[in-house]
């Protein structure tokens, strides 16, 4: 059949005298939609756009306020996020610095005869108010850590025979081959002073911070 004469189908269903039709949807179906997060009420009566600056930050009603306070949220965590960013290069770059500090061959500690198989040594590295422990666990084995438990800075104390380091503080324990926590508060594990044992010395070469 042509479809030659007919008008064109009204393809809308809010065309006039036709929205209280039966299965039809009213004209404001197509009205741009409101932001409940922008709807404000100034007392005034006039427009958003005429309102003072101000009142961007001091919102009149609830929903504005809202926005604000979710505004002020998303503003704390990206500068709390900024704030570990910075300090995690801070650390990186004090460990470099460290690093950087320490003499091309190390810092002698002692001679290996003046350690005796199962025995500590106290000693300072890589500043005079850093305490750090020396341990002879073996023939062969020599193992130093900062003496700072992670938890809350207690000294902690070699238990050689039982193969661990103990904080008598809060009873945290770490393995004494790896300075690794196996019990009680502490998380992290100890800072690691680098040895290297040459000539029948024995040199700190570094200092490692660890978390984990």
């Amino acid at each position: 059949m042509s479809n030659e004469g007919r008008e064109p189908l009204d393809v809308r269903i809010d065309s006039e005298g036709r929205e209280g039709l039966t299965g039809t949807t009213p004209a404001s179906i197509y009205r741009p939609l409101s932001d409940p997060e922008q709807v404000t009420l100034p007392p005034d009566g006039k427009p958003v756009e005429a309102q003072p600056v101000w009142r961007t930050d001091f919102p009149i009603d609830w929903p504005q306020d809202q926005y604000v306070g979710r505004r002020d949220f998303m503003k704390f965590m990206v500068l709390t996020s900024l704030a570990f960013t910075v300090g995690q290069f801070w650390i990186a770059a004090k460990s470099w610095l460290r690093a950087r500090a320490n003499p091309p061959g190390g810092v002698r500690l002692a001679s290996i005869g003046d350690v005796p198989i199962g025995s500590t040594q106290m000693f300072a590295y890589p500043n005079a108010h850093d305490r750090c422990i020396l341990v002879r666990s073996a023939e062969r084995t020599f193992v130093a850590y900062s003496q700072n438990c992670t938890h809350l800075s207690c000294a902690v104390v070699p238990q050689v025979a039982d193969g661990v380091i103990r904080c008598p503080c809060h009873e945290g324990i770490f393995d004494l081959a790896t300075g690794r926590p196996l019990a009680g508060p502490p998380r992290r594990p100890l800072a690691r002073v680098t040895l290297d044992v040459r000539d029948g010395q024995i040199f700190a070469t570094g200092i490692e911070a660890r978390t984990v």
